[in-house]
């Protein structure tokens, strides 16, 4: 009997052991499988705060998930093996400190990283931006992005709900000066290198998400809102603007492109589709 019940509590000892294992590597391979470098190219001069943002949360996380992943192997190395289980009341001051704790730590992890990292970020992007900004108005509408710009007087045209139609899809007012030279067009936002780029975002009709990866922008445009916010392109090329916001039965194929240009090949442009 004697032999029989060490052999056993030798094979439960293993078992448990083992299962301690698998529980500690599925924490090490999670956690490694997260450290690789996913984000897409940066490409704006705010983006690298939000990545330090998003780096934060991520080592923290992962940190979490290791310690609690260890205090598991832990416990089921050194519990799964006991032939008798014994039973005890935890006092109310450790139950208190347990519950603490945690509490604690995760509201350090949570609001450190939005309070000290991510506020700054926020208060620039939605801030005031420079006066030399460039101004580009976008409409998200059910399954594209209009674009306007100001043309050469620096101010838009006014726009009325009951002037929208197939034609107008902006609602312009035709008899307005002020948006004889406007610049429209659809789904392609041209922009200089290293210029400030003013964004008023709008929606003719619903819920709309204007999304830039590469340049770490992400705004949805709401009915009834004009939402302001600005940015700073570092590189030049295209980058994908899709809609990220489920919008109806085309939503799959709203996508635009953000066009970003040296100075000289956006003043070309603009001379190239100047009105009026």
């Amino acid at each position: 009997m004697g032999e029989n019940g060490g052999c056993r509590r030798g094979t439960a000892s293993a078992e448990s052991l083992f299962l301690a294992i698998v529980v500690w590597l599925i924490g090490i391979i999670v956690v490694g499988l997260g450290a690789r470098q996913w984000l897409p190219e940066l490409a704006s001069d705010h983006g690298a705060g939000i990545d330090r943002m998003l780096t934060y949360i991520l080592y923290c996380v992962g940190g979490l998930l290791l310690i609690g992943h260890g205090l598991l192997g832990w416990f089921l190395w050194k519990g799964a093996g006991r032939d008798r289980i014994s039973f005890r009341m935890a006092e109310h001051r450790v139950e208190r400190n347990w519950s603490l704790i945690p509490m604690i730590v995760m509201a350090l992890v949570a609001e450190g990283g939005v309070l000290v990292l991510g506020l700054p970020v926020w208060a620039k992007i939605y801030g005031p931006p420079p006066a030399d900004s460039i101004v580009v108005e976008v409409t998200g509408e059910q399954f594209a992005w209009n674009i306007r710009y100001p043309g050469a007087d620096g101010k838009f045209g006014k726009q009325e709900a009951k002037l929208l139609s197939l034609d107008n899809p902006l609602g312009l007012d035709s008899k307005d000066p002020d948006g004889k030279d406007d610049i429209i067009g659809l789904n392609s936002i041209h922009v200089p290198i290293h210029k400030p780029i003013k964004i008023r975002l709008k929606s003719k009709d619903v819920l709309h998400s204007f999304y830039l990866p590469h340049l770490r922008v992400k705004q949805d445009a709401v009915p009834g809102m004009t939402i302001e916010f600005w940015f700073v392109p570092t590189k030049k090329g295209n980058f994908e603007l899709p809609c990220a916001e489920l919008c109806g039965l085309g939503h799959y194929e709203m996508g635009g492109m953000l066009i970003v240009q040296s100075e000289e090949e956006f003043t070309k442009w603009l001379e190239e589709n100047k009105n009026g």
